[in-house]
Formats: C-alpha cells, structure tokens, sequence
C-alpha cells in the first residue's frame, strides 16, 4: 500500500484553468487533467528556473518526489501539445504559504515573515534597510 500524500505548497495561481485549441469546442476533445502540484511544478522548473532541490524546497517535497511530478507534468503538456487536446488544470491539496520571504541585499541572510506583518524595515542580522521580497505574496 503507498505512504499517503503529504501537502504539498503551491504558491503560484494559474490565471486560466482551461487550454484548448483555437476553433475547437471543449466538448470535443479529450481532456487531459494537470494537477496543482503539477502546475506548480512546472512554474517552478520551467518559469522561474530553479534547479530541482530549490523547487523541492519551495514545494516542501523531496528532491526525487519533485522529479516525478515535473517529468508527469512535462509529458501530460506535451501530449497536449502534440496531440491538440484540452489541459483542465485542478486540485485542491494546497498549502498556502505561511508568509513571504525576504533577503537581506548586503550580507544575503534570509528568513520569512508571516502575511499580515507588513514589510520589514530592516534585516535583523545586519541591520540594512535593502531588502528584496524573494517569493511574491
């Protein structure tokens, strides 16, 4: 029997849940369904770029479970893609984020800051005020 699945983190909404061929009805093609977990993982690998550790990270999985949600991702798009089916993009085992992440620009010291706390002033290890917020809110 396999492990139940842990909760994964997806930080990133897409704006459309449904792709499909310009001039073809929905109700005419196959559809092919890309999970959260998915979408998340594509837009981690593929968008911003990061390597598989960092997404894995990010994504609050293992290094290899993050390789496997990517490859499926990856060929379910390119099935899509190749074949001119429809991409319904759903799912509900979402973990919102438990705040944004800020770096300190001067000495690279990172941490997180729970949402509703506002902006931080100035980072706690160095005391500079240049901040930049690492994962939008």
């Amino acid at each position: 029997m396999p492990r139940p699945k842990c909760c994964r983190r997806v930080c990133g909404k897409p704006n459309c849940r449904i792709f499909r061929p310009a001039g073809a009805r929905v109700s005419t093609l196959e559809e092919v369904v890309l999970s959260m977990d998915e979408f998340e993982a594509i837009r981690l690998a593929d968008l911003e770029g990061l390597y598989h550790e960092a997404a894995a990270e990010r994504m609050n999985v293992s290094r290899p479970t993050f390789g496997r949600i990517v490859e499926a991702a990856r060929s379910k798009v390119a099935r899509v893609l190749v074949e001119g089916l429809t991409l319904r993009i759903e799912g509900v085992e979402i973990e919102p984020p438990e705040g944004r992440t800020f770096r300190c620009v001067q000495c690279r010291h990172a941490w997180r800051e729970p949402y509703g706390t506002g902006r931080p002033v100035e980072c706690p290890v160095c005391r500079s005020g240049s901040l930049d917020c690492t994962e939008s809110p």
